[in-house]
């Protein structure tokens, strides 16, 4: 009997309309989905008319939930896999999936599309032939400071995913280490309140003060660091 397929597959970051036509015939097609939030998937899938059965999957139920996921392939279903928003896997969950159905020899296929970091990358301005993905950086300043040192001296634009509550000590942090350089803070990429923030650091952070964002921070936020432009 022929083994079912896991499908990776991106949504929007934001706006619905960011979505591919593979990945709604995928989302319809397959025989469950397993996602991060399905409350938040539900609103995807009522706007594109897809009734394929919701199924939670988070990294905390993986062990709980895997023998069922298992089973469902073993049976020839194909599942898809989604994320809240954007691709899976990209500090999101799904990695241990992945991994222990690739060990087993489980076929897994991406069906790519929207994803911050990348859409980031393309209009922040800032070098794009090399670049490091840090994710979410440690809470603590010393650990952050140590991991940002050591990637600095590569000389790659750094893309950092940071919550609204600690951008402003993100930038102060590299300001300290070193003020020469470049910035970009981009907000709540594709939604309607978008906005996006370029420049030398103290220039960033004088425009985010002007905005109110040092006092009353909001948003989803990716930042952009390089020490060229």
């Amino acid at each position: 009997m022929n083994k079912g397929k896991l499908y990776v597959v991106a949504t929007p970051i934001g706006n619905l309309q960011d979505i591919t036509l593979r990945a709604i015939d995928t989302l319809k097609s397959v025989a469950f989905i397993l996602a991060e939030d399905t409350r938040e998937s539900k609103k995807l899938l009522d706007k594109y008319g897809i009734k394929t059965q919701l199924i939670s999957y988070r990294d905390q139920n993986h062990t709980k939930i895997i023998n069922k996921i298992i089973e469902k392939l073993d049976t020839s279903l194909n599942l898809a896999l989604v994320s809240d928003n954007g691709t899976p896997l990209i500090s999101d969950p799904g990695y241990k999936l992945v991994r222990e159905l690739r060990e087993r020899d489980y076929e897994v296929i991406a069906i790519p599309g929207p994803s911050a970091l990348t859409s980031a990358l393309s209009i922040g301005g800032l070098p794009t032939d090399k670049f490091t993905f840090l994710g979410f950086l440690p809470k603590s300043n010393v650990k952050r400071r140590a991991l940002l040192k050591g990637v600095l001296e590569l000389k790659n634009t750094l893309i950092i995913y940071e919550s609204p509550k600690r951008l402003f000590r993100l930038l102060e942090l590299i300001r300290e280490m070193d003020s020469t350089l470049f910035v970009s803070a981009l907000r709540d990429m594709t939604k309607a309140r978008e906005n996006s923030y370029s420049g030398g650091v103290d220039n960033v952070m004088e425009k985010l003060r002007e905005d109110g964002l040092e006092e009353n921070p909001y948003g989803e936020w990716v930042v952009l660091v390089s020490q060229k432009i």
